[in-house]
């Protein structure tokens, strides 16, 4: 059986491993603030892999493949500032508040997370203090710098198949209460050639909308969630192509929902 020997009082990333959530763009004045929650398969070295094979480790259960290199495209595209988390959403999902279930898996998709089988509560009260919150934090802290009330949107992707079953989507727009953006910009990319859905492949129900709620619907601000599929977004010229398309469509849903930022 797989045995961690980490304190669970010790910092879980390393002085040299860097901070556990970073902001880039941080001085961008476009009227958006772009979030991505899944954006690195980084495990600490404190946590020894997790007990993780390599397919594991390397697979879309770590982390949304493509995401943080669209994320990054868009960033320059929307001049925002982009918020991420630097460690695996094995370690900690920092979409997921610390109550739920899913924020420490023990097992994702067909994976089993040896390094996440019977944790303790202290291990897990250490995995949100040194991986959630200095997310959460980071996150709250770059919305409320604003001087404007910016359109938040988080960048994900998904698998094509899951449990065997085929997603006939390219991109899913979600959305939690507060489903303006969402339906506003469905209305500009039906037209752009992708196959989009309202909240597919998954939805609020599932649990994946807990960044929307808790810096976009609680602080007033118009938020919206993409789930872009991840064989569409695994290459350059991927990523290129589908920054490519949403670029103009986001930058006119930021135009019409923040018309006091837009304007000045």
């Amino acid at each position: 059986m797989f045995h961690m020997a980490i304190d669970p009082e010790s910092p879980l990333l390393s002085a040299s491993e860097g901070p556990a959530a970073r902001v880039l763009n941080a001085r961008g004045v476009g009227a958006a603030v772009l979030v991505c929650e899944h954006a690195s398969r980084f495990i600490p070295a404190s946590l020894e892999g997790l007990g993780l094979e390599d397919e594991a480790a390397g697979s879309h259960a770590a982390w949304d493949v493509g995401a943080m290199e669209l994320a990054v495209e868009l960033m320059g595209a929307l001049d925002a500032p982009l918020v991420h988390s630097r460690v695996s959403r094995l370690v900690y999902d920092c979409n997921r508040p610390p109550e739920a279930t899913g924020a420490v898996l023990a097992r994702s998709e067909r994976f089993e997370i040896p390094g996440n089988q019977g944790l303790s509560a202290a291990h897990h009260a250490q995995r949100v203090r040194d991986v959630y919150a200095p997310f959460r934090d980071l996150l709250a802290d770059a919305v409320a710098g604003r001087n404007d009330p910016p359109l938040m949107i988080t960048i994900h992707s998904f698998t094509p198949v899951y449990n065997g079953i085929h997603r006939d989507i390219d991109l899913g727009i979600l959305h939690d209460t507060d489903n303006r953006a969402a339906r506003a910009l469905l209305g500009k990319v039906s037209p752009c050639g992708l196959r989009v859905a309202l909240n597919q492949p998954y939805s609020a129900r599932d649990g994946v909308t807990h960044t929307l709620r808790e810096h976009g619907v609680r602080n007033g601000l118009h938020n919206v969630m993409l789930e872009v599929r991840n064989d569409l977004i695994d290459t350059p010229t991927g990523v290129n192509r589908i920054a490519g398309l949403l670029s103009p469509m986001l930058a006119e849903l930021v135009a019409d929902l923040t018309p006091e930022a837009a304007s000045s």
